[in-house]
């Protein structure tokens, strides 16, 4: 996944720049192969503190992340800057089953059945929706996780797996999908479909190619709906769900939700900014509207 994501920004910047040399660097990063629950380890600065190290050392120019796996609650590693948003991808959740499953929804589910996912934001909505079922943990690259619910490897005790749609496109493994979860079902996660790109603060060369790479949209909204997750303190271990969208007026409208962990209790607000300027002050009034809801205690629930 990361290579393709890597792949996209470098064919971005060559269109803009034709012959420009790019070399990709693959780097595999803790959360690549840490098996447990990203909370016990650090959080989803697994994902990216081993690029950003290089980064910072020089060994590489820019660096490449999906927005969502990078941690809302702390600022950048120091000398490093966000250059470029790209373009937003699809935001939805989808849902899976094994090949020779007959399921199409969660309503094809028997009672207790068991559905994985990383996500404590999947696992809440999931279980707002269905309180019978059995959530597990699955981590592990796309791939990987298909071939434990296809019992190819390991095999992994669950009838369905809900993953990112965004990520099944880039992969072309969009086949596998059985349902998309419509927005008022399953919320998606703060930054969902959302590539940025980084480099040094001191490399103005690099920072003015990459200034041509962004996005105005997707930056404008992926900076309401950071500055709503950054007022909530939100971290990897938060069932925090939020997105932004632009209509055909330039108006950007925030929906945002939290979560108990077992989906019993929900905090929600959706307001608007007329102006991409006014997306961070958009993002702040939201995450007030949410506190003033009890957000905190929702997020801290045990």
């Amino acid at each position: 996944m990361a290579l393709v994501q890597a792949e996209r920004a470098a064919t971005l910047l060559r269109g803009l720049v034709p012959g420009l040399a790019t070399r990709t660097v693959p780097t595999t990063t803790s959360g690549d192969t840490w098996p447990g629950p990203l909370a016990d380890a650090g959080g989803k600065a697994l994902f990216v503190k081993e690029v950003d190290r290089r980064l910072q050392l020089g060994e590489v120019d820019v660096a490449v992340h999906c927005l969502k796996d990078v941690p809302g609650d702390r600022p950048l590693p120091e000398g490093l800057v966000t250059a470029a948003t790209l373009p937003r991808d699809d935001v939805h959740d989808v849902l899976l089953a094994p090949d020779a499953s007959p399921v199409t929804t969660l309503d094809d589910l028997p009672a207790g059945a068991a559905v994985a996912t990383g996500a404590v934001r999947r696992r809440a909505q999931l279980l707002a929706l269905r309180p019978d079922l059995r959530v597990v943990d699955v981590r592990g690259a796309v791939a990987t996780r298909l071939e434990k619910l296809d019992g190819l490897r390991p095999v992994l005790d669950a009838d369905a797996m809900v993953l990112a749609r965004a990520g099944l496109m880039r992969l072309g493994l969009t086949g596998r999908i059985r349902r998309v979860f419509p927005l008022d079902e399953v919320l998606p996660a703060v930054g969902a479909g959302v590539l940025t790109v980084q480099c040094r603060a001191d490399d103005e060369a690099v920072i003015a190619l990459l200034h041509r790479a962004d996005d105005p949209r997707t930056h404008a909204e992926a900076t309401a709906e950071r500055a709503m997750l950054h007022g909530l303190r939100g971290h990897c271990g938060s069932p925090v769900a939020g997105h932004c969208t632009t209509d055909e007026n330039g108006q950007l409208t925030l929906r945002a939700a939290v979560f108990t962990p077992d989906g019993t209790r929900t905090a929600r607000a959706s307001l608007h900014a007329t102006s991409r300027n006014d997306a961070a002050a958009l993002g702040t009034r939201v995450c007030e509207a949410l506190l003033t809801q009890g957000a905190r205690t929702i997020i801290d629930a045990p």
